[in-house]
């Protein structure tokens, strides 16, 4: 047993150098530029109660979720699955402000099974959010910083799948479903199982007028699905009609800020779904089949917190955004060696290289340099140290 302590649980990874200073710079970079958005940062934590971190998800979160019995208070406890939950509860309990509220976050959460994201159930967890709003100008903003977190990890290729959950929704209500049979029929849906929709369908007594659009939404998707949906929706009530109206205002505002955007739709693709209100969408990235971003909108989320807001967000994992993005296009500045002195000079001389962002490694007395064939050395010259190439000194 004891020469397979080094291994690690399924899913579960470490991240060595030079990896891990890749997921640093872009870390940086990100929360850099989730600021010059206006998105603030916050820090939830990596454990809480569970009621707190399944609040507003139905039963999407509850399955991907560790539990444990907290020995203090004897409730039970969760690991942290997903940072949406808990960053609506800080709009909502914590900040309560009136103006609309962006945030941002990053830290690693933990599933019990992997959900696609690098094929890891550690993902390092990035996202924004955007409290307080409900018009076609905060969905679109999102999208913008979602394609902006793509372009600062180098991905440029990506296309969008953007679908809304009111259509499903509402369909479900007009047909009379009960809430069994409106799950049934999503499950169903999820896989596009048309003779199973079908089925789902004719045993639920659904007029046949409804039954009919609601065995179109599998074919709903492309590019051209908006279009189709004109006429194969045309019967479907009012919140059919205006959740179709606020796709298209979505996918015309988000055409006019990124009209290289490639945008396709999906009607019945309908990610988070329990939980989710409004817009849905997914990243993708040419020859990777798993999402490499997601979000939506999900205006109930904060309610039971006291304080429900419109809200609108995306998250994704820098492992994953690491895996699709470029190799780094410089290689590192080579390593200086240092001598092991207290001269005053040369540790000023240190300090100063190490301000201006080299790296600066002591020769440590009796063991083997570290720093790499190309190294520099500094050597005393005269009164000061000077830089040398390592074969020359």
């Amino acid at each position: 047993m004891s020469e397979e302590r080094w291994r690690l649980p399924d899913g579960i990874d470490e991240v060595l150098p030079p990896e891990a200073a890749q997921l640093e710079s872009l870390r940086r970079t990100l929360l850099d530029l989730y600021a010059s958005w206006g998105y603030e940062l916050v820090i939830p934590p990596f454990i809480d109660y569970l009621e707190s971190l399944l609040t507003g998800t139905g039963s999407d979160l509850d399955l991907k979720t560790f539990k444990l019995t907290d020995q203090l208070s004897g409730r039970l406890l969760g690991v942290r699955a997903d940072m949406t939950p808990q960053v609506a509860r800080m709009d909502a309990h914590r900040l309560r402000r009136a103006a609309p509220t962006r945030l941002c976050y990053l830290g690693t959460v933990l599933h019990t099974r992997s959900d696609g994201f690098a094929g890891t159930r550690a993902p390092l967890q990035i996202g924004a959010e955007i409290f307080g709003h409900d018009g076609v100008e905060s969905d679109v903003e999102i999208l913008r910083l979602l394609v902006a977190t793509l372009t600062a990890a180098g991905i440029d290729n990506a296309y969008l799948d953007l679908g809304h959950v009111g259509i499903y929704r509402a369909l479900a209500a007009q047909a009379q479903l009960d809430r069994v049979q409106e799950m049934a029929l999503f499950e169903a849906l999820q896989r596009k199982a048309i003779p199973e929709i079908r089925e789902l369908i004719e045993r639920a007594g659904v007029p046949s007028a409804v039954g009919d659009m609601l065995l179109a939404l599998p074919e709903l998707n492309g590019d051209d699905a908006l279009a189709r949906a004109d006429a194969a929706l045309a019967r479907a009530d009012a919140p059919v009609q205006q959740a179709l109206a606020r796709l298209r205002a979505v996918a015309d505002e988000t055409a006019r800020w990124l009209p290289e955007l490639s945008v396709h739709f999906d009607l019945g693709e309908l990610r988070g779904y329990t939980y989710k209100t409004g817009i849905v969408f997914a990243a993708f990235v040419p020859g990777w089949g798993l999402e490499i971003g997601r979000g939506g909108r999900y205006d109930d989320i904060g309610r039971v917190f006291g304080r429900s807001r419109p809200a609108v967000g995306f998250s994704t994992d820098l492992k994953g955004l690491i895996a699709q993005a470029p190799a780094p296009a410089a290689a590192p500045q080579p390593a200086v060696l240092a001598p092991w002195s207290t001269d005053p000079a040369l540790q000023a001389t240190v300090a100063r290289l190490r301000g201006a962002g080299r790296r600066v490694v002591y020769r440590l007395p009796g063991a083997a340099d570290t720093a790499g064939p190309h190294a520099e050395v500094l050597v005393a010259d005269g009164d000061g140290w000077v830089l040398r190439p390592a074969a020359e000194a």
